[in-house]
């Protein structure tokens, strides 16, 4: 088993979720983020700062983009939570991890890539995060909102 972050097969994806705003990092050549390969197979674990106000924003677009993208554009990625027993270490802040795995099929660096494209842009930019949902602002006044509510009800109610 191959096992170390600063590897040189890991550093594009490595040094990329070290510039996402919620991911823990610290100033080691592998920004702290854990990074392996066995048995056909590649993985890099790392934490996110859940008290971070995009760290469940990072969870979602991360889980989206590796999970499943779409029928269509499936990865053969997998993004996870990791823990060891909460009961016998402590809680989430300390102890949950996330981990990106993937058979050889993928480079890291492809897996890279795909994120590069597919994150909010740039990516280490925490406004780039927010969506326009996350303050209410759809583009519409109050009073449109509240009329476009009343008219979804109006016509499901029409519909019966």
């Amino acid at each position: 088993m191959v096992q170390n972050g600063g590897h040189q097969r890991f550093g594009r994806l490595v040094d990329f979720l070290a510039r996402i705003p919620a991911l823990e990092t610290d100033g080691s050549p592998g920004h702290g983020i854990a990074a392996g390969e066995e048995d056909g197979a590649w993985w890099v674990k790392f934490s996110i700062d859940i008290q971070h106000d995009l760290a469940w924003q990072a969870v979602q677009e991360l889980a989206h983009v590796l999970n499943y993208l779409s029928v269509e554009e499936r990865l053969p990625t997998v993004f996870k939570p990791v823990s060891p027993p909460p009961y016998l270490n402590g809680g989430p802040d300390e102890f949950l991890g996330w981990v990106i795995e993937c058979p050889d099929e993928m480079t890291p660096s492809k897996v890279a890539e795909w994120l590069e494209s597919r994150l909010p842009q740039p990516v280490d930019d925490e406004e780039a995060w927010l969506s326009e949902d996350d303050d209410g602002d759809d583009g519409l006044s109050d009073d449109e909102d509240e009329e476009e509510a009343e008219g979804w009800i109006e016509d499901e109610d029409d519909e019966s």
